[in-house]
């Protein structure tokens, strides 16, 4: 072990091979074939962290690295491994994994150490083999991902300062950050989404080279940086890598809505401008998830107000308004996620979230039932985060008035409880379908059908929960004043 390592991180280490059994029984195999096997990438890293506890990795994928070429890495796991695929081997990479009932599976992957580089203007790297782990380490984005432990002996490998830059919380690039940044653009990226991951500061070279080249990230893959902005949301403080984006001008090439905020002042937060109060209502949703890193939360906090620049008002006594910012920012957020390639599912999320962010505060002297009804309809599977948004997004230096929003935020979520109590509030359906629609009006399959199941929804929404007798008569009385009443069956 490196005389670096801490008496704690040498045992932490060390316990890897009891939560990591795969990496001595790998190492022994490969070191009787007459290779070296690295375990390299996040496990190290995050084993490596102050209080890091190998037992919270358990079940996390496992990287290596090796000296193999990829046909001797299948032939030597071959005859341990349960399944075994080679998708990856045109670029160095077997994957594997060995089921057994006493422990998790994780996949493994394992790679020839390499030492390619990317041809300015390609998306994929020109893939070279190497011999040697410290070269394959020179290639990797960050010093703190360029350290591995050798199995089976578990040797600690560090030939560029990882160690030391994690425990100063610095992020620098193994060799000189142009180099880095030309070989991958991507990179660039990594380093925003790590210092969110890790609360680390980057290095001035580094800042300063991603500045400078900030433009050759157009010529990653939209997949690629997407993936990468949502580990950056994910992080333990994307703020940090929110505002790297943002100082190099990457943000330009990832969303660019973002520089348009910090010019955009907002009356209702005379003491910063749009840009800061929606960094602070990204932290104020954080604050307020249950159960770990909800993405699509937070990043309704982070663009819930980008309509703001294209809607902004100035009027002749001084005041600024925003009108309708949130049903032009949820168009906004729409194009954007599209063009970032997020599925669809999260994409209506996140901007139907940007779209609801100000529905609440039209409940300032109480809502009826139907309202509150309505609200939860609308919201539907979004209604918890809808509510969480609508606390984050006070982010006001009057205590009383914060506390006043917030009091009504409480009154609003008992109202529901309280509904919810009393009728089906999560299936507010008319109690009677199409069909029976359509038997009791003698009519037959058409649009009238659609109205008027709309029309007792509606109804519903009003009235609270009806009988099937109480939704017929409803129906008959709006029939009979139907201005466009088809035939009816026999008529």
């Amino acid at each position: 072990m490196s005389d670096d390592l801490t008496r704690e991180q040498a045992a932490q280490l060390g316990r890897l091979v009891d939560v990591h059994p795969e990496a001595r029984e790998l190492g022994e195999r490969f070191a009787a074939a007459g290779h070296e096997l690295h375990l390299v990438g996040g496990t190290v890293r995050d084993t490596l962290l102050a209080g890091g506890d190998p037992g919270a990795l358990a079940e996390v994928d496992l990287d290596f690295a090796t000296s193999a070429p990829p046909a001797t890495t299948e032939a030597i796991v071959r005859p341990w491994a349960t399944a075994v695929w080679l998708t990856g081997a045109e670029f160095g990479t077997v994957s594997c994994q060995r089921e057994q009932d006493d422990r998790p599976t994780r996949k493994i992957e394992i790679t020839t150490y390499r030492s390619d580089a990317y041809r300015r203007g390609s998306r994929h790297p020109q893939v070279r083999f190497g011999d040697d782990i410290e070269a394959d380490l020179a290639r990797r984005d960050l010093t703190v991902n360029a350290m591995a432990v050798r199995v089976p002996d578990f040797a600690f490998v560090d030939p560029h300062g990882g160690l030391r830059d994690l425990r100063r919380r610095l992020l620098r690039t193994p060799v000189e950050p142009a180099t880095s940044f030309g070989d991958d653009p991507l990179r660039m990226v990594r380093l925003a989404r790590f210092a969110a991951v890790l609360d680390a500061e980057a290095a001035p070279e580094a800042v300063e080279a991603a500045t400078r080249m900030a433009d050759e990230l157009a010529t990653v893959s939209a997949e690629r940086v997407r993936d990468e902005l949502v580990k950056l949301m994910t992080g333990a403080a994307p703020r940090a890598g929110i505002e790297l984006l943002v100082r190099t001008g990457l943000a330009r090439h990832v969303l660019p809505e973002l520089e348009l905020l910090e010019a955009c002042h907002d009356p209702q937060h005379r003491h910063k401008d749009v840009y800061a109060h929606t960094l602070a209502v990204v932290e104020n949703a954080m604050a307020l998830e249950r159960s770990g890193p909800d993405f699509v939360l937070r990043f309704a906090a982070l663009l819930h107000d980008i309509g703001k620049p294209d809607t902004k008002e100035l009027h002749g006594d001084g005041t600024v308004s925003f009108h309708h910012h949130d049903v032009v920012g949820a168009r906004m957020t729409r194009h954007r996620m599209r063009e970032l390639r997020f599925d669809k599912d999260t994409t209506k999320a996140v901007s139907e979230l940007v779209r609801m962010h100000l529905r609440f505060h039209t409940y300032k002297m109480g809502w009826t039932d139907a309202a509150v009804r309505r609200y939860v309809r609308d919201a539907g599977d979004l209604l918890d985060r809808l509510n969480a948004l609508t606390r984050a997004d006070v982010t006001t230096g009057n205590p009383k008035k914060a506390a006043r929003i917030q009091r009504r935020v409480d009154d609003l979520e008992e109202r529901i409880v309280e509904l919810r109590e009393q009728e089906e509030l999560d299936a507010m359906r008319p109690p009677v379908d199409g069909n029976r629609i359509m038997q009791h009006l003698g009519i037959r399959p058409g649009p009238v059908v659609g109205q008027a199941w709309a029309m007792l929804l509606e109804e519903r929404l009003e009235r609270g929960p009806m009988t099937e007798d109480e939704a017929l008569a409803v129906l008959d009385a709006w029939w009979t004043a139907h201005p466009d009443r088809p035939d009816v069956d026999g008529g």
